[in-house]
């Protein structure tokens, strides 16, 4: 009798682990750790089965055999299929699949954490190769040549994953002009401001700022990689970008210059001209001071001048940085003249100056 009593409490244990335990369980096979949140666990190998449970990062997987990308294994005491892209090995070597991930950008910053607010360790180039160990909050954290761990922005790498903007440096094999090459060397990060959802300011007869942007932006972008320097670009479309991301883009690089795109407007019509804006003083004031002199030589709206304003792309950004208001979609006159060509290239033009006469200083 009582050795029946053990064997019915010893059955109802490992029930109840079979049970209530929302860990992935097996007996055996090779154990790997979840590189990313919220990772789906499936009934069949294929992303229209059913979901039966959900495993976080860090959470330990044994896995049992592998099909088409999938890899099966045991959950709540069931038969289960996970993704294996997102699997690694938990010694943090190696994963199911060895991904390896290519960076897309030149200088791009290795850290100790997956944040800006780590500490730099070094730097990798466009076309390095790493073993990524797993991705967290957009990082993905690498295995060095040498054994050791970094962590390297999921977006400056072929590995993100998402629909992130193209801050790939895509200069390099530009044709550079040799009557202009005082910008070789120096990254610039160029910012179109709003995009999808944010539309920005809406001028007269429903002009979109967003739109505008982009035209500016392309003639910017052109002109400074004919110049030498190599462009980032927090957006290359119509798509929304926070004002997080944009900042974590320039951040995450080696930025010379940050330098974000926008068009204003205001109730009143009669409001008109450009201005170029600054976060603190020192090199941002004096960055500014050069780009609005420059543009307000080549363009035929009204000087507004150089002005302080905390917005979040400059007061949280690391780097050198200024905000340019390049006229007011509210004022006849000034929408007119923004949206022709000829406007655009002086805006670059005057852009490029800007950078040249501060940079030899």
């Amino acid at each position: 009798m009582k050795q029946n009593q053990t064997v019915t409490i010893v059955g109802v244990f490992l029930l109840l682990l079979l049970v209530f335990i929302p860990s992935v369980h097996a007996d055996s096979g090779q154990t790997y750790e979840v590189g990313t949140d919220s990772l789906n666990v499936r009934s069949a190998p294929a992303h229209s089965a059913e979901v039966i449970g959900q495993l976080n990062d860090g959470d330990r997987v044994v896995v049992f055999d592998k099909a088409f990308g999938w890899v099966q294994t045991y959950y709540n005491g069931q038969e289960a299929w996970v993704a294996s892209d997102y699997l690694f090995a938990a010694n943090g070597v190696t994963s199911v699949n060895q991904k390896e991930i290519t960076v897309i950008a030149d200088e791009v910053r290795l850290r100790t954490g997956p944040g800006t607010q780590h500490k730099i360790l070094g730097y990798a180039s466009s076309g390095d190769t790493y073993t990524m160990v797993k991705t967290s909050n957009k990082w993905n954290k690498i295995m060095l040549n040498d054994g050791s761990i970094a962590w390297i922005a999921s977006w400056l790498t072929n590995g993100n994953g998402s629909n992130h903007p193209a801050e790939t440096s895509e200069n390099h094999n530009h044709a550079k002009k040799q009557s202009s090459d005082s910008l070789a060397g120096y990254n610039i990060v160029l910012d179109p401001g709003h995009g999808g959802k944010d539309p920005g300011a809406i001028g007269i007869g429903g002009t979109f700022e967003k739109g505008i942007i982009m035209d500016t932006a392309d003639n910017v972008a052109k002109q400074l990689r004919d110049a030498g320097a190599t462009v980032i670009l927090t957006r290359k479309d119509d798509y929304f970008i926070p004002l997080e991301e944009r900042v974590r883009i320039s951040n995450a690089y080696n930025t010379h210059a940050f330098i974000s795109l926008h068009y204003n407007a205001y109730p009143s019509l009669a409001i008109n001209g450009v201005s170029t804006y600054f976060h603190s003083g020192g090199d941002d004031r004096v960055l500014a001071g050069e780009i609005q002199s420059a543009i307000a030589q080549k363009v035929p709206l009204k000087n507004r001048g150089v002005m302080q304003k905390g917005y979040h792309v400059l007061r949280e950004n690391n780097d050198l940085s200024v905000l340019i208001e390049l006229g007011f979609i509210t004022n006849p006159y000034d929408l007119d003249t923004v949206g022709t060509a000829e406007y655009h290239n002086n805006v670059a033009a005057g852009v490029v100056e800007g950078l040249k006469n501060y940079f030899d200083e």
